[in-house]
């Protein structure tokens, strides 16, 4: 056997060695139970649905319920939008044009004319701002439709809305301190809280099929149209450190404090059903954390059922993408489908 023909075998060994590892590698979990589950739990899940799973640098489950719904499907997402506006506001932090210590009057006078001074940006982030929310989420929603601007709303806020507790004494979730905080970019950066959205956050992550437009006032607090694979490429910037293609679209820093819980103990919480038990950091909720209290499972749940959450611990994200109303009976079996997502993926989390 001549010495060209050696090293052609020991090259074909070595390919057909990576072949069967990558083989593998792609195989190594078998999700047949959450397939499962996802069938079973149809009528709570509604009749579209798209399930994904990201690790290692790819995605590693893809489910698609429901005809013409697939993961490149537009829908609307609710409260989903606070984890894309507090990243994009923590974009403004990176770039030492904003601190979160800064108090809104400092961009936005008005706030001080109607006595709202001490409000600051990381209020607006964390639910603290103390300014009444009447109605709640629902409220706010029905009120957004009387403002033609984003302006015109958080000018509102301030001198329309009581003042229910001094700032950082009350967590009451609802769409006023995030809008608030979109409004302070506008200002900032002399653009609209569309276009900074789209610079800083969309098209970096390539989220084509992702927008906040709207025929009124833009809600950064919940008024985002995506689709599953779009924010799964959020999710795997965020999973990735911050970077996503090569590019770096948030610092560690900055998604370290964004998943830092920012509500003191003493601090009454007034959360929806879906999260009670959870604590809050900057636009997304913690839902459990280590006995450090580093945050290992943060998520931000939207009223329209779609459920996006990163796994720190097990080095995953995953997001169930839905359009069904949110409620108590979703959060167990969300809860449910994460501890089989858990089990199969495996890792040891405290």
């Amino acid at each position: 056997m001549s010495p060209k023909f050696n090293v052609f075998c020991l090259k074909g060994t070595i390919l057909l060695f990576f072949l069967q590892f990558l083989q593998v590698s792609h195989a190594q979990y078998d999700f047949s139970s959450v397939d499962a589950a996802l069938a079973n739990r149809s009528k709570l899940l509604g009749k579209n649905v798209v399930a994904l799973i990201f690790k290692d640098g790819k995605v590693v489950y893809k489910k698609e319920i429901g005809e013409d719904f697939t993961s490149k499907t537009q829908a609307p997402i609710a409260s989903c939008s606070k984890w894309l506006t507090a990243a994009m506001v923590m974009t403004f932090v990176d770039e030492g044009k904003l601190r979160l210590d800064d108090k809104v009057s400092d961009y936005l006078p008005i706030f001080s004319t109607y006595g709202k001074k001490y409000i600051t940006i990381r209020h607006c982030l964390s639910h603290q701002t103390g300014v009444d929310a009447p109605g709640g989420i629902m409220g706010g929603i029905l009120e957004r439709r009387k403002y033609e601007t984003l302006e015109d709303e958080v000018n509102a806020f301030a001198s329309k809305h009581e003042i229910e507790t001094n700032p950082g004494q009350l967590f009451r979730y609802s769409n006023i301190g995030l809008d608030i905080a979109g409004r302070v970019c506008e200002v900032i950066a002399r653009k609209t809280f569309n276009q900074l959205m789209a610079e800083r956050i969309l098209r970096p992550c390539g989220m084509k099929g992702t927008s906040f437009e709207s025929e009124k006032a833009v809600s950064p607090s919940g008024g985002a149209i995506s689709t599953g694979a779009d924010y799964m490429n959020f999710l795997a910037m965020l999973l990735n450190k911050g970077m996503y293609n090569g590019k770096q679209v948030l610092s560690e820093a900055a998604i370290a404090e964004m998943h830092t819980n920012q509500v003191p103990q003493t601090v009454k919480m007034v959360s929806p059903e879906v999260a009670k038990g959870f604590q809050y950091g900057l636009g997304a909720w913690i839902q459990t954390s280590d006995d450090k209290g580093i945050a290992t499972v943060v998520s931000s749940p939207g009223l329209f059922g779609t459920w996006p959450y990163i796994d720190y611990c097990r080095g995953y994200a995953c997001i169930f993408f839905v359009k069904n109303i949110l409620g108590e009976g979703k959060r167990m079996m969300y809860m449910r489908l994460k501890e089989s997502i858990d089990s199969i993926i495996g890792g040891t989390c405290r």
